[in-house]
């Protein structure tokens, strides 16, 4: 079971469409031996403005304790924005270190001031996603429904009455945290599927000559292989088509 000298929390967001109806789940483990989940929903929306929700929505839920917090997401976007770019960001004004206006700047903001807040009392896990912890994949139960207009039943009461362990994730379930000035680039699993920009429009491909046959002549089309869902965040962000 999770440590009991600290709050304990796992956040989770999901989207269908990106954008789309989206939802946010959160799981939170107390030290007197309660658990609480929380989740809701946004449409339209994101899967990062989701992500962003449901680790706002849980920090702000224990604004008021004074326990150390551990926050765990399987999210790089908020784990890099939080303890990395949002310096930087703050430093220019909200600005990308290319002039571009921050996207989610004011879900940034208020993620950004409650850390401030805690600091010093609140650290961050960036655990796997879909590798098999119970309480991630409880976050990501809560916030597919959410996203698919359910309203799930959420739990609020002693931690043996739960239903899954609250064991915190292990070695194994963890990604590395990046050493200092590293880029925070993921090393990229074979596959994937291509994204390209014509006109405004974004479309996906899944081979290359689907994507070329989009592209080719076309003055200013925009292109590129991405292999994740969130690289393509990351992409679209870039082309300022998110």
């Amino acid at each position: 079971m999770v440590t009991l000298d600290k709050i304990v929390i796992f956040t989770d967001g999901a989207c269908s469409g990106n954008p789309g109806p989206g939802g946010w789940g959160a799981v939170m483990i107390f030290p007197e031996g309660r658990v609480r989940e929380l989740g809701g929903s946004e449409r339209p929306t994101t899967n990062n403005r989701m992500e962003l929700a449901g680790a706002i929505r849980a920090l702000e839920a224990v604004h008021e304790r004074p326990e150390p917090v551990k926050l765990y997401t399987d999210s790089s976007y908020v784990i890099n924005g939080v303890t990395a770019w949002v310096f930087g960001w703050r430093r220019r004004g909200w600005k990308t270190m290319d002039g571009k206006p921050v996207l989610n700047r004011e879900l940034w903001e208020r993620l950004d001031r409650l850390a401030v807040e805690r600091k010093g009392r609140l650290e961050w896990g960036h655990v796997k996603g879909h590798a098999g912890h119970e309480l991630n994949e409880r976050c990501d139960e809560i916030a597919v429904a959410f996203s698919q207009g359910k309203r799930p039943k959420l739990y609020d009461g002693p931690a043996v009455g739960c239903g899954y362990s609250l064991l915190e994730p292990g070695p194994h379930e963890l990604r590395e945290p990046a050493p200092p000035g590293a880029s925070f680039r993921k090393p990229k699993p074979k596959g994937g599927f291509y994204v390209s920009l014509v006109e405004g429009r974004v479309e996906r491909h899944q081979t290359w000559p689907d994507c070329q046959a989009r592209v080719q002549g076309v003055s200013r089309a925009r292109f590129k292989k991405v292999t994740s869902p969130e690289e393509e965040q990351s992409v679209l962000k870039s082309w300022g088509a998110a």
